[in-house]
């Protein structure tokens, strides 16, 4: 076998276990969700079973990750899942979560320009929450235009229309978590104008 190929294959096992660990999915859950059973996804884990392509995508779509994140290891064997940044439309997405089926969070940063255009207000299922890091983030929620600035969060429920966009002449960074229909954060922040607002 070729020895670089003999490397990458070497380096699933381990990449595969950090996966699983990482998201807090038991063998038993992820046998379940895949049809692979338990002794096999053991054996995958160890490196007694050697991967291939009709084992690694039914993992690859249960843990929610691209099938080259488990098998595009380093020579070096690092386990690690390393998340790349997506660039769509002038805004910059790095994921920090892929938990299928639990709270998606991300880093969002947008362009100088903001997005351009009027809003074009989206509803959809979940719940997601909203804090600014740096620059000031435009929210336009239902009848609502709000601007929130570095330190300031937003949570709601996803049904109602909403768009975002930066604004204020410089980049706007904040960290986004969207959940299922149901889930909130722990804390909830008004919008500054409500002077009588409680946390």
């Amino acid at each position: 076998m070729d020895e670089d190929l003999s490397s990458v294959l070497t380096a699933v096992g381990p990449r595969l276990r950090a996966v699983r660990h990482q998201r807090g999915t038991t063998l038993a859950d992820l046998a379940t969700a895949t049809g692979i059973s338990v002794s096999t996804l053991s054996r995958l884990e160890s490196g007694q079973r050697r991967p291939n392509l009709e084992l690694l995508l039914p993992l690859a779509r249960a843990h929610g990750v691209a099938l080259d994140d488990l098998v595009g290891a380093p020579a070096t064997g690092d386990p690690r899942v390393h998340l790349r940044p997506v660039t769509r439309f002038g805004m910059t997405v790095l994921p920090l979560t892929q938990r299928p089926g639990g709270v998606q969070a991300y880093k969002m940063v947008l362009p100088v320009d903001g997005r351009p255009g009027e809003p074009d207000l989206q509803s959809h299922e979940g719940h997601e929450w909203l804090y600014v890091l740096d620059g000031a983030l435009r929210l336009v929620l239902g009848e609502q235009d709000l601007l929130l600035t570095a330190g300031e969060a937003a949570e709601f429920d996803t049904r109602t229309p909403h768009w975002f966009t930066g604004s204020g002449g410089r980049p706007t960074e904040f960290l986004a978590l969207f959940g299922r229909q149901g889930e909130r954060a722990h804390l909830r922040v008004r919008p500054r104008a409500d002077p009588d607002a409680a946390w």
